[in-house]
């Protein structure tokens, strides 16, 4: 395994959220359908030898990871979704505060759905959170989103709020920060700090999610007999009409 320094930051993608079982080989293999991967490391606690929930793979070419990114994100292994990003992506650094709050949530809607979904107005920083009861995992009906831009932030609330998924109209709406009761994110003062944020790159869109780059061989999502058990597959949602409107902290 390379050094951290070594790697070439703009072709290593970041895995997160990983269930104890994975391991460098099944993540190689794994990544192995979005491109030639050079690299795999999973820090591990050096007195349990456990890893930390997450992972850097290294792969020949940009494009790689960029479409390693767009199929893998938020795909299941063994019953988890992970969380796939650029490793060089500062989340802090990238978080200008469009934050949305989404209610009224249907117990079958997902992590993996609400990507799948959202990401088509804008780039997600962070996967989407869904409220759980700790207990029994069951969702609380409503998440959390995190935009690295407000036009994005603005589109999904314009366009998705009232919008039926799984059977429920949903609400959408900028979430309450986290330590007050009254303020909102998507306020002047931090749409005005974000544009004059020289750290904020705009991003496209994930919405390929079956879109490979340019010349490569991998134009379509990694076969399903390829992927090993516990594994999900991106699946789009379908919306149609409705209305309705709830708010909740985040």
């Amino acid at each position: 395994m390379a050094h951290i320094e070594q790697r070439n930051q703009d072709a290593t993608i970041y895995v997160g959220d990983l269930d104890l079982k994975v391991n460098e080989s099944l993540l190689w293999e794994l990544m192995l359908q979005s491109g030639p991967v050079v690299n795999v490391h999973i820090p591990r606690d050096k007195l349990s030898k456990d890893h930390m929930g997450y992972g850097f793979v290294e792969f020949r070419a940009e494009e790689d990871a960029d479409y390693a990114i767009k199929i893998m994100n938020m795909i299941k292994l063994f019953g988890k979704p992970i969380r796939v990003n650029k490793a060089s992506r500062d989340k802090k650094t990238y978080d200008v505060g469009a934050n949305l709050f989404i209610g009224n949530l249907d117990p079958d809607v997902d992590e993996k759905l609400l990507y799948d979904t959202f990401s088509a107005f804008g780039v997600l920083i962070a996967a989407p959170k869904i409220m759980r009861d700790p207990d029994t995992g069951n969702s609380k009906g409503f998440g959390f989103i995190n935009y690295d831009s407000f036009e994005a932030a603005d589109a999904a609330i314009d366009q998705m709020s009232g919008q039926y998924l799984c059977n429920r109209p949903i609400t959408v709406s900028y979430a309450y920060k986290k330590d007050s009761k009254h303020e909102r994110h998507g306020s002047m003062a931090e749409r005005y700090l974000a544009a004059n944020n020289p750290h904020v790159i705009r991003n496209r869109p994930n919405t390929l999610f079956a879109a490979g780059p340019v010349g490569s061989q991998y134009s379509i999502n990694p076969p399903i007999s390829m992927v090993p058990t516990g594994m999900g597959v991106p699946a789009m949602g379908y919306l149609t009409p409705g209305s309705g409107s709830v708010m909740h902290h985040y």
